[in-house]
C-alpha cells in the first residue's frame, strides 16, 4: 500500500476491505442510539478464488472485522440470516467463498435471505477478467457467451448484483450495495464478483473514500392521503383485527403497534415472522394466523371486516391461501415495500410501520372497537391457551414436538432466544410457544428452508454474545433438518458460542408424511421405514454420539420428564449441549388452529383415496379470495 497526498494505492481486495471497515450506524436501542459498525463481521472459506488477494485484506483488518471461519457456505449464508435477525437488519455480515462450488452454495442461502428481505453482503471469487488462463479451474463455460458464469445464477437470487472487472468500479459499486443492504423496502442480499486477477489489481483510490461514514436507516413517512384513507376506513369497522408481521420489529414499532391497539381495544394476531411482537399474556395478543396458527386468531379473522395488516407480506400460511378472511373484508396494508402493500387490493399505506401508526393515530379520534367484538376475541384466546397447555402437557402419552416446546418454554429465560425451521417444528412452535419478550423467536418460514436452525442460531448467538451474553439461544430440530446441515455444532463449539440444541427424532420426514396421508397417498420415501430402498432401523443413528464427537455435550433421553433435567443440565453448561429425545411420528400434532392451504393435489389417480382427498381438498377453494 503507498500513499500520496490525496490518494491511496491499494489493491481492489485491500480496498474493499478497508471501506467496510469505515462504515457506521446509528443503531437504536432500548438505552438511545448508539454508532456501532454496519459489519459485525464476517464468515469465509477460503479457495484459490478468494485466499490470496481478499484473505491478505481480510487479515490486515482481522480486528476490525472479525472473520469466522465456516464449514459449509450454505450454512454461513444462514449465520449471516440469524445475526441480521438478531439486530433487527440494523447490523449484518459478510460472507466470502471461492470460485465455484463455494459460491454456488451459497445459493440457497441467497435465496432465503432474498424471501426474507434480510441484507447480507456476499464477496465470492471469480473468473479470470483477462481470460489468459481459461478454462480455469470450477469455471463452467458457455460456448455461446464468454462471460456468462455460475455467479450469474445470484442475479435473480440478490437485490444488487455486480461483478468488479477494473478496481475503480468498487468507488461505485459499495456504496450502491451499501445502500440497497440498509434500504428498509429494498434490502436483501448483495451480490459482487470478484474475479481472481481483479482482486489483486491496484488503483489510486481517494482517501476521502474511506473516511469514517455514519448511516442510518431511512424511515419513509406515509402519504397523508393514504392515512387519512385508512383512518376512514378503519374508523368504519365493526370488527377490526391488526395483523401484526415482522416488519413491526423491523421498524422498532412495537410500542407503537401495542398502544394503538390497547387505546383502540383492537384485537391483534402475529404472522410466523411477527411472532413475539406481543407477549404471551397480553389481553390482545389473540394468537397466530393462518395455516400454522390458532383456533382464536382464525375464528376472529373469518369474522373481521377491516383488517390492519402492519409489516407483513402476507404470504399464503399467514392467509391460508386467502381463505382466512371473509370475501367481504377490507384490508389496510401498512408496508415500508410498496410491493407488499398493494397486494390483494389491499388499501395501501406506504412508509415505515412506526411512522406510519403514529400517523394513522393522530385522527383515530376515541375511536373503540365494539366491547363484545374484543370479548369475543378474548374468549377465544383463552380456549385456546385451554387447549394449548393440554398439547404441551406430558404424562402418559406418545412424546411429541410439542411437549419439547413445553418443556423448554417452562424453563427458560425470558431473553432466551428460540430458532426454528421448516419442517413439522415451525407449525409446532408458533402453535405452541408461549412468549416470554419481545423479539425472541425466529421461525424461519420466508422461505421455509430446512437447515437453518443450527447455523441460524449460531449467527444469532454471535449476535446475541455482543449484547446479552448471559442468556441461551435454544434451537428445535428434526432429524431430517439436522442430517442436512448440522455441521455449526462444530462451530459453535470452536468459537465458544453456546446453543442449547434440542434433537426430536421421528425418524424421517414426518411432516411430509402427515400431508402425503392427507392427501389421499401412501406413506413413501419419507418415514425412513417407508422408505423401500432402505434396509435399517428408522432411529439407527446415534445422534447424541455425532454431536459429541464435535466436540457438543450431548444426551439421549426417553421422555420429556427427563428433558427437562437434561435441559437444566445444558443451562449450567458452558458449551453447546445437544438433547435428543425421539419423538411419534403420528400422535402429538397440534391439529387445531390449522386454516386451508393450497396444495396441488391430482385431478385424476387410479387411487380411490387420492380422488377422494382431492375432492375434498377443493371443496374449500370456495372461500378462496380472488385478489379483491
Amino acid at each position: 500500500m503507498t500513499q500520496g497526498s490525496d490518494t491511496l494505492c491499494l489493491t481492489t481486495a485491500q480496498a474493499i476491505v478497508k471501506w467496510m471497515a469505515n462504515q457506521f450506524i446509528v443503531i437504536e436501542g432500548p438505552n438511545g442510539s448508539q454508532e456501532q459498525r454496519v459489519f459485525g463481521g464476517g464468515f469465509g472459506i477460503f479457495g484459490h478464488g478468494n485466499v490470496p488477494c481478499l484473505g491478505e485484506a481480510l487479515y490486515e483488518h482481522r480486528d476490525e472485522l472479525p472473520l469466522y471461519r465456516g464449514q459449509n457456505e450454505q450454512s454461513m449464508g444462514f449465520a449471516a440470516a440469524g445475526y441480521t435477525k438478531y439486530h433487527l437488519r440494523q447490523r449484518m455480515m459478510f460472507c466470502t467463498a471461492s470460485a465455484g462450488p463455494g459460491t454456488s452454495n451459497l445459493l440457497t442461502s441467497a435465496a432465503l435471505a432474498h424471501a426474507n428481505r434480510l441484507p447480507m453482503l456476499l464477496l465470492c471469487g471469480d473468473t479470470y477478467t483477462t481470460r489468459l488462463p481459461d478454462p480455469v479451474l470450477q469455471q463452467l463455460e458457455h460456448f455461446q457467451d464468454p462471460t456468462f458464469g455460475v455467479n450469474d445464477a445470484f442475479k435473480p437470487v440478490s437485490r444488487y448484483w455486480d461483478r468488479i472487472t477494473h478496481p475503480a468500479q468498487v468507488l461505485q459499486s459499495l456504496p450502491q450495495a451499501l445502500a440497497t443492504l440498509l434500504d428498509p423496502a429494498d434490502c436483501g442480499p448483495a451480490f459482487i464478483g470478484l474475479p481472481q486477477d481483479v482482486q489483486g489489481w491496484t488503483y489510486d483510490y481517494p482517501v476521502r473514500f474511506f473516511e469514517r461514514r455514519v448511516h442510518r436507516i431511512r424511515r419513509i413517512s406515509p402519504d397523508l392521503d393514504e392515512v387519512a384513507d385508512a383512518v376512514a376506513l378503519l374508523k368504519s369497522a365493526t370488527k377490526p383485527m391488526i395483523i401484526a408481521g415482522g416488519g413491526v420489529q423491523y421498524s422498532r414499532a412495537v410500542n407503537e403497534l401495542t398502544a394503538f391497539a390497547e387505546a383502540h381495544a383492537i384485537p391483534v394476531v402475529e404472522t410466523i415472522a411477527g411472532r413475539a411482537n406481543l407477549v404471551n399474556t397480553h389481553p390482545l395478543n389473540i394468537g397466530p394466523v393462518g395455516v400454522t396458527g390458532s383456533n382464536s386468531a382464525n375464528a376472529i379473522a373469518e369474522q373481521a371486516d377491516v383488517i390492519l395488516a402492519v409489516g407483513t407480506r402476507l404470504q399464503d400460511f399467514t392467509t391460508g391461501s386467502w381463505t382466512a378472511f371473509s370475501q367481504q373484508a377490507r384490508f389496510i396494508s401498512v408496508n415500508v415495500g410498496r410491493h407488499d402493500a398493494g397486494k390483494h387490493q389491499s388499501l395501501s399505506v406506504v412508509g415505515d410501520a412506526k411512522l406510519s401508526i403514529n400517523a394513522i393515530e393522530e385522527s383515530m379520534g376515541d375511536y373503540q372497537a365494539p366491547v363484545d367484538w374484543t370479548a369475543l376475541a378474548q374468549e377465544e384466546r383463552r380456549q385456546w391457551d385451554l387447549y394449548v397447555a393440554q398439547n404441551v402437557a406430558h404424562g402418559n402419552r406418545p412424546n411429541s414436538y410439542a411437549q419439547a416446546i413445553g418443556v423448554a418454554n417452562g424453563l427458560c429465560h425470558k431473553r432466551d432466544r428460540v430458532v426454528a425451521a421448516a419442517g413439522g417444528l415451525p407449525a409446532e412452535v408458533t402453535a405452541n410457544w408461549r412468549t416470554l419478550d419481545i423479539g425472541t423467536v425466529d421461525v424461519e418460514f420466508g422461505y421455509s428452508c430446512m437447515g437453518y436452525e443450527i447455523s441460524g442460531a449460531w449467527g444469532a448467538r454471535i449476535a446475541q454474545c455482543e449484547t446479552e451474553a448471559d442468556r441461551d439461544t435454544v434451537v428445535f430440530i428434526g432429524d431430517g433438518s439436522y442430517l442436512m446441515l448440522n455441521s455449526d455444532i462444530y462451530s459453535s463449539v470452536l468459537t465458544g458460542k453456546k446453543l442449547i440444541i434440542l434433537v426430536l427424532d421421528n425418524g424421517g420426514f414426518a411432516v411430509i408424511n402427515k400431508l402425503q396421508n392427507n392427501t389421499g397417498n401412501e406413506s413413501y420415501n419419507n418415514l425412513i421405514k417407508d422408505t423401500p430402498t432402505v434396509s435399517t432401523d428408522p432411529f439407527a443413528v446415534d445422534f447424541a454420539a455425532h454431536a459429541r464427537a464435535m466436540g457438543a455435550n450431548a444426551e439421549q433421553v426417553a421422555n420429556p420428564a427427563e428433558l427437562e433435567q437434561a435441559f437444566k443440565r445444558a443451562q449450567a453448561a458452558e458449551r453447546t449441549s445437544v438433547i435428543v429425545m425421539n419423538v411419534d411420528a403420528y400422535e402429538g400434532w397440534t391439529n387445531e388452529g390449522h386454516t386451508w392451504w393450497e396444495v396441488g393435489t391430482p385431478h385424476v389417480s387410479s387411487s380411490e383415496k387420492v380422488t377422494a382427498a382431492h375432492k375434498e381438498w377443493e371443496a374449500s377453494r370456495e372461500r378462496q379470495r380472488r385478489g379483491v
